[in-house]
């Protein structure tokens, strides 16, 4: 298959939306990360976005939107069923990087849900995310747009590494704002609950709300021991409610670990680890984003892609403080490691 690359010019993107419609699948930019997308409400192109990413079938995809009013068609009972903490969070905060989490309607195929009575619906706020939708007359699933386990793609030269000859086009974009990807609140339960923390921090959705937000349980804990270390959890019936819950995420090639600590400790701990790894025959790198939770969001998946593309065997990362955003960031961090931490 070759990939067309396409530009954002409205030519490039009506052709897009006629992959959309036609059942093929287009990766496109928006704020967060680079997303594949495929008809939502197609079971079949969506299965293709499965087999091209070699993702796990029950691993739930977000539906993305351009307008409020097609949620009518993809939730339980329509936009007249939207609760108020729905209707507050939709207006404090889309179009931009939150993904809410409704009782789906029958219009969405089990294949997009990954068989959950629920649907994961976004609006981005990226201009040519927006057009992308608008063109193809669909809602779009998509998530992100690389090999399935490997760092989200904030480049369109980062999609290409991983699916280039996988997918009918891309939408060559610029780099994405934000660097990680979007907030998930799910809102269908009696308690809003985050399933996966982004840029959109728990502080934020409860002032929002006006009551508390909590985060899902397993954001707190260490998978276990005897997880199965490509699932991240010991509990292998588990169905997640949203992408990024059960499988291990966001690894490049080299080996992660993180070390705990200030600065001075920091840099005395990498040094020894470092020398040890090239006496070992190894290349290390060091990343210190010096508590900038910001950078460190932007920047974090575009470095570890990076470090591969220069041969490194080791990258030995800074942990954040873990509240805000840098909880969200160390969610992140966490997993790339697979929960290696030096302290």
């Amino acid at each position: 298959m070759t990939t067309e690359r396409l530009t954002t010019e409205l030519d490039d993107i009506l052709r897009a939306g006629d992959i959309i419609r036609r059942g093929g699948l287009v990766a496109f930019p928006t704020e967060t990360v680079y997303g594949l997308g495929a008809n939502a409400l197609d079971a079949e192109a969506v299965s293709s976005v499965y087999a091209a990413k070699g993702r796990p079938s029950d691993n739930p995809m977000i539906v993305h939107i351009a307008e409020k009013s097609e949620l009518d068609d993809l939730i339980r009972g329509g936009l007249e069923s939207l609760t108020e903490d729905a209707r507050r969070t939709m207006d404090a905060f889309w179009p931009g990087p939150l993904t809410i989490i409704f009782p789906k309607s029958d219009a969405v195929p089990d294949a997009t849900t990954g068989g959950l009575d629920t649907v994961a619906v976004r609006m981005p706020s990226n201009r040519a995310a927006y057009m992308l939708i608008a063109a193809s007359l669909r809602p779009i699933a998509a998530p992100s747009a690389n090999v399935s386990g490997r760092p989200s793609p904030t480049t369109a030269e980062d999609v290409l590494e991983d699916m280039d000859g996988r997918i009918d086009a891309i939408i060559m974009g610029e780099q994405c704002d934000v660097g990680i990807e979007s907030t998930v609140l799910d809102l269908t339960g009696e308690v809003p609950t985050i399933l996966r923390p982004g840029i959109i921090t728990k502080e934020e959705l409860t002032e929002a709300l006006g009551r508390e937000v909590v985060y899902y349980k397993s954001l707190l804990e260490k998978p276990a021991e005897t997880a199965d270390p490509e699932d991240g959890v010991a509990d292998t019936e588990f169905k997640p409610k949203s992408p990024g819950m059960k499988y291990r995420h966001y690894s490049p090639k080299a080996k992660v670990r993180l070390i705990e600590g200030s600065r001075e400790e920091f840099v005395a701990k990498a040094k020894e680890l470092g020398v040890e790894a090239i006496r070992n025959g190894l290349k290390p790198a060091v990343l210190d984003y010096r508590e900038d939770e910001h950078a460190a969001a932007h920047d974090l998946f575009a470095d570890l892609r990076e470090f591969d593309r220069q041969g490194y065997d080791l990258i030995l990362i800074r942990t954040l403080e873990e509240s805000g955003l840098g909880f969200s960031v160390m969610n992140r961090m966490l997993k790339s490691a697979g929960y290696d931490i030096v302290k």
